[in-house]
């Protein structure tokens, strides 16, 4: 879809009102300005409108694999991505409209260039890598009663396990370049150690370069049964003739049933779960049973709960949006201590007792473990380093407002927090996890904090690293939703105090949904959640709602982006948030702009949580003629590391920073204690206040709309227009320079500010603005010495502006 007539350059100043870029450049998230494309921004008008600007190439293609329409008349067309006809894996960009009108772009497209599509390797010869890299001793496609179980399992009488290699692009995650291959993917399904994997198999060379786990580890009749942990509940069952009911039921979807596995690693040997009088409360079914069988009625009923959670409170039917049969097998293994999702059945261990779980089959346990195959359908989180951590969290979300749905009619109450509680056995344990104080759990709940692991330059091993802490990571992603829904306030491990107003767990999981739904790709970070979040909240509840404060609000105490409002600068224009996650090893330090020898400011800054806002202060500055210097100062705790930077100002005042010539200095990680750069503002720019934002990356050149690891942001407003009036900004009372002198007194005032002033022209403008940027005072300069009446202003400091066709001055002072 697009614009064929126009070049990115042209679309990105004209059309984009707001775009974000990944480390690579490429736009992750856009909104459009629907009255600037053809026919008034209908998609039918634009056929063109990604390719432009994506950059796309003769090569590329983008071919819509679903459309969807929600229930706020929005319809999602996802697209995947091809290169000479190959298909790009987690290559997908997602065009979203609301009655025929384009209004915003999203998703994760891949530059590839110049790739030989062409496989050195055969398929056969690739699967053996790939099976040598997973080393297990059987696989089922090796047993004919599993194979002949799926066949009947699926009606499909071909259907096989025998892994089929694909052609696709994969990115060489062992690497960690973004180095695009040519690979075999498989589905490896290991029977004994049981796993199962999309393996990726570089089509040249035989290494593995990728591996997405498909199994997720976590470390007819109405009647009652008796479950294992959550008391007597009303089940559907499927009675078989007089005095035999069995556990399956057919009035959700196409089914939900669930099985006896016996302690076995067969699903074909698996047996259906029967009771004499449909009263489940009797013999295996007892409390105290040593079969626990009860365990059984939990995964019944908890699969119900799920399909009904899904269907009553976001539409959604069953986990694939179209009646999915749901399967349970319990009892599998012996002492097994795992619950997962295989990609296409519910499988429960009975735990390894004392030491280890009890049965795996509690509530949360399957509202989790299903959540991964809402994901699997939706976003497709790859199951490595922040995507999927967020794959882990979205489940645990699912899990906990599964079990509030169903044992707690929607009201989240302590356990609903935890994740796990009901199965737990392990000395010093209470659960798996906690969202309310993921830190109890050696979880961080904050990016970059207190137990974070670290993804920067970390290949993902399932063994040895956890795919690169997705089950640590998560712990980010579920502290937000819990703030979302219930509130909260602190300073996080970062240092920025927060209050979040929760706005209740359903709305909370309405925008939660929304977004993995509809603004994720495979390879999502937690930045790219924070933007489709707030986007999900705007959707549903309006700009500017409770419900959107509230949201950015809470990522911002779990350290992701900007509070609400703090990238508002006083024209009233509005930016991308974008700051570095942690200041623990460094910060920016000072950043100071000069025009030849003239200081325009000075700003020394400390660590300001990973972004700093100083856009209250206005500095003019004049264009055309002398270059300004820019110097960069970083700072560090102890190490000092490899920092890269870039500076950018929007010349055109349009809100973004991404038309051509606005990224005025940039430079490469290195360990140099300053970074400097020269430049001059070119007089068509436009006149009066403008953003220029300054940021500073750990290892690499930061984008401008980015959140990133380690390092800060700082952003200043520059008056263009005027001659630049010399000046260090410090709090001092009284200033001189060579053309002008000021003085402001008392300060602190009380009741009246006196400002005298040598060199003034008697029409200046006199503005008072808060320390946010919000004017409160705006008046004519009366003669070069004055007084202004601040008696009814709130105790606070304040910024006085005074401003003259030559120069501006801008003052701190503070109000008693």
């Amino acid at each position: 879809m697009g614009l064929s007539l126009f070049s990115f350059e042209a679309m990105s100043q004209d059309y984009f009102k707001q775009v974000e870029k990944n480390s690579k450049g490429t736009v992750t998230f856009a909104t459009i300005d629907q009255s600037k494309l053809s026919a008034g921004g209908r998609m039918e008008a634009n056929p063109n409108l990604l390719r432009n600007a994506l950059g796309m190439k003769a090569e590329d293609e983008l071919k819509v694999m679903q459309s969807e329409t929600d229930d706020k008349g929005f319809t999602h067309e996802k697209h995947q991505q091809y290169y000479k006809g190959v298909k790009v894996e987690y290559g997908t960009y997602t065009t979203h409209a609301q009655k025929g009108l384009i209004s915003i772009i999203s998703g994760d497209f891949k530059k590839v260039t110049d790739l030989n599509t062409s496989p050195v390797l055969d398929e056969k010869t690739a699967l053996k890598f790939a099976m040598k890299n997973v080393g297990a001793e059987s696989y089922m496609w090796q047993s004919a009663s599993e194979e002949a179980w799926l066949k009947e399992s699926t009606g499909d009488k071909n259907a096989t396990f025998m892994p089929k290699g694909e052609l696709v692009i994969c990115e060489d995650f062992t690497k960690g370049d973004g180095t695009q291959v040519l690979a075999y993917k498989f589905d490896v399904y290991a029977q004994k150690p049981i796993s199962r994997a999309y393996v990726y198999v570089n089509a040249k060379t035989g290494e593995v370069i990728h591996k997405n786990s498909i199994i997720k580890h976590v470390n007819v009749t109405a009647t009652t049964a008796a479950t294992r942990y959550s008391g007597n509940r009303s089940i559907q069952t499927d009675q078989v003739s007089a005095t035999s009911y069995r556990l399956r039921e057919t009035t959700r979807g196409l089914g939900i049933e669930t099985y006896n596995a016996k302690k076995g690693t067969s699903y074909a040997a698996a047996v259906d779960f029967t009771d004499t009088d449909n009263v489940w409360n009797d013999g295996n079914y007892t409390s105290t049973s040593t079969t626990k069988d009860n365990a059984a009625l939990d995964a019944h009923w908890g699969a119900a709960v799920t399909y009904d959670y899904w269907k009553n409170t976001h539409s959604r039917n069953s986990y694939d949006n179209a009646g999915a049969k749901i399967k349970s097998y319990v009892h599998f293994d012996l002492n097994y201590n795992n619950a997962y999702w295989n990609g296409s059945v519910m499988t429960y261990g009975d735990g390894s007792g004392t030491g280890g779980f009890n049965v795996l089959t509690a509530l949360d346990v399957c509202g989790h473990e299903i959540g991964h195959a809402i994901c699997e359908k939706t976003a497709n989180l790859a199951y490595q380093k922040e995507s999927g951590a967020m794959n882990e969290g979205f489940s645990d979300i699912w899990g906990a407002c599964i079990e509030a749905y169903g044992k707690t009619s929607g009201v989240p109450n302590a356990n609903t927090w935890l994740i796990g509680e009901n199965i737990e056995m392990r000395s010093g344990y209470v659960s798996l996890r906690s969202m309310s104080n993921p830190n109890a759990n050696s979880q961080p709940d904050t990016y970059g904090g207190t137990y974070w692991k670290t993804v920067v330059n970390c290949t993902p091993n399932p063994d040895t690293n956890d795919n690169c802490g997705v089950h640590t990571n998560s712990g980010v992603l579920n502290y937000w939703f819990y703030l979302l829904s219930v509130g909260g306030s602190g300073t996080n491990d970062i240092g920025s105090a927060f209050n979040v107003t929760g706005i209740t767990m359903d709305k909370a999981a309405k925008i939660a949904y929304r977004t993995e739904s509809v603004y994720l790709s495979a390879n999502s970070t937690f930045a790219n959640a924070r933007t489709g979040a707030i986007q999900a909240a705007t959707d549903l509840y309006g700009a500017g709602s409770a419900e959107v404060i509230a949201t950015t609000k809470a990522w911002y105490a779990v350290g992701v982006g900007a509070d609400y409002g703090t990238t508002t600068p006083p024209t009233g224009t509005t930016y991308c948030a974008s700051k570095g996650n942690s200041v623990a090893d460094e910060w920016i330090g000072t950043v100071k702009l000069m025009r030849g020898t003239t200081t325009v400011f000075n700003n020394v800054s400390g660590k300001n949580a990973g972004y700093g806002n100083f856009t209250a202060t206005s500095y003019a500055v004049g264009k055309g003629g002398a270059a300004y210097t820019i110097t960069i100062t970083p700072a560090w705790t102890s190490t000092a590391y490899a920092e890269g930077q870039a500076v950018w100002i929007d010349y055109n005042n349009n809100g973004v920073f991404t038309d051509a010539g606005e990224l005025v200095y940039s430079k490469a990680a290195s360990t140099a204690t300053t970074a400097s750069g020269s430049f001059t503002i070119p007089t068509t720019a436009a006149t009066g206040n403008v953003r220029m934002r300054v940021s500073q990356k750990y290892n690499g050149i930061p984008t401008s709309c980015e959140t990133f690891s380690y390092g800060e942001v700082e952003d200043y407003t520059l008056n263009l227009g005027g001659a630049a009036f010399a000046r260090e900004d410090n709090n001092s009372i009284a200033e001189q320079s060579g053309v002008n002198s000021y003085s402001i007194y008392p300060n602190p005032a009380s009741d009246v500010l006196n400002v005298q002033f040598d060199n003034l022209s008697e029409n200046a403008t006199v503005r008072i603005l808060s320390i946010s940027g919000a004017e409160v005072y705006s008046s004519k300069a009366t003669g070069k010495a004055f007084g202004i009446n601040v008696g009814s202003l709130s105790k606070g400091l304040y910024i006085i502006s005074i401003a003259d066709e030559n120069r501006v001055v801008n003052h701190k002072f503070v109000k008693e």
